[in-house]
């Protein structure tokens, strides 16, 4: 028998059903009439930056350069390095885009990668690395450049695109247009992942919590991710730090909790989710991160850094999968109650879990392995919640 979540009060996930919603029908002077209104109308203005006065620019603290829509820094010094050197040979930099929040206070929503790298770059905070073309200026900073290189760049400028304030009439309005058209600035170029499209598109207190709980130092060392006392240099060298998706592995904890309620595709489903957790009390949202923490936190202690490897790969590649992480996390949380006992019990449950006799890479269903990852649908994450209440069931007698 599969072990229910023991949701709590305010823990609702109800699945959206398909709406019967036709195209409206207006003529076309209704049409004219609305575009003339200026309905979902972006309200734009120009502006270069010389590249010498984005150091100042920053440091005034009128640019705001973490919205919440923004995807985490991906740049490590060699694609800062980069973009210098496409600077120094001229070559064009797609303009930034501004969004004024308060008269000449804006945040960036989209260019923040190439704003930090020159701003670093103005402030000595890395040495140019990987350059192709002018290979000689490896190992420089800026002020110990050649004087007339320094000048070459300084003389360069950086466009932007500044959505003004008028475009939006409130700031509900104003959210939902700078959503737009973040995500349409995304549409191209290095594409979005889902967790940070959700971050964009659907951010809330619920989303704020899926990124605070992925700090969690016994969470980030049983998924093998730098600890953030480790610095961000440390973190960007991570591509799943980079791309979110220690994020999205939190949020997939809560969201299976409402596993009655999975439909394929997951990224489907996780976007629904996280659209109803946003409107969760603070009460309901403080009592799952004390369950995420208490959770991870007794995996940890029965397991340590090998909870969510399967045991063929313990030795050797030691590489954490979804497939044993989803409904390990699923039983401990449910069997929170016991925790005294699983921990008096902790190496009988490790080397049982693990033994060749019942390792998980034998346990099999319709000839094929329960933890095949290939196999994502409601039954298969059913059965592999199964197999583990089953076995720590056993170890709670």
């Amino acid at each position: 028998m599969i072990a229910t979540s023991h949701l709590m009060p305010g823990e609702t996930f109800d699945f959206p059903r398909k709406s019967d919603v036709s195209q409206p029908s207006i003529s076309d002077d209704e049409i004219n009439e609305k575009y003339k209104k200026g309905e979902i109308r972006i309200v734009t203005e120009q502006a270069r930056y010389p590249l010498d006065s984005i150091e100042t620019m920053l440091d005034s603290k009128k640019y705001i350069l973490n919205p919440e829509y923004q995807r985490r820094k991906r740049w490590n010094s060699n694609r800062k390095s980069r973009l210098i050197e496409s600077l120094i040979m001229n070559v064009p930099i797609p303009p930034i885009f501004l969004y004024e929040v308060d008269y000449s206070i804006y945040e960036v929503m989209d260019g923040l990668q190439r704003l930090t790298a020159i701003y670093d770059f103005y402030k000595g905070k890395f040495e140019l690395e990987g350059l192709e073309y002018w290979q000689e200026l490896n190992g420089r900073t800026y002020n110990n450049l050649p004087e007339q290189i320094k000048r070459g760049i300084d003389r360069r400028y950086l466009s932007s695109i500044v959505l003004l304030q008028e475009t939006a009439k409130s700031a509900v309005e104003a959210d939902f247009l700078k959503q737009i058209v973040f995500e349409r600035l995304n549409s191209g170029g290095e594409k979005l992942t889902p967790q940070e499209t959700r971050n964009a598109l659907r951010n809330g207190k619920f989303n704020q919590l899926c990124i605070r709980l992925a700090e969690n130092d016994f969470f980030r060392t049983m998924w093998k991710l730098p600890l953030e006392s480790e610095g961000e240099e440390k973190l960007l060298e991570s591509e799943p730090y980079r791309k979110m998706e220690d994020v999205e592995l939190v949020l997939r904890f809560f969201a299976y909790r409402h596993i009655s309620h999975f439909k394929s595709p997951v990224d489907k489903f996780l976007d629904d989710y996280l659209k109803q957790a946003n409107s969760y009390s603070d009460e309901t949202i403080m009592n799952l991160e004390n369950l995420f923490t208490e959770t991870v936190s007794l995996i940890y202690s029965v397991f340590g850094d090998s909870a969510f490897i399967p045991p063929k790969e313990k030795r050797d590649n030691k590489t954490p999968i979804k497939t044993v992480y989803d409904p390990l996390m699923q039983v401990f949380a449910n069997n929170l109650i016991y925790k005294d006992k699983i921990i008096k019990n902790s190496i009988m449950i490790q080397d049982g879990l693990y033994s060749n006799k019942e390792s998980l890479y034998i346990v099999e269903e319709n000839n094929r392995s329960l933890f095949d990852g290939r196999y994502n649908n409601k039954k298969d994450v059913e059965s592999r919640i199964k197999y583990f209440q089953s076995f720590l069931q056993n170890h709670l007698s």
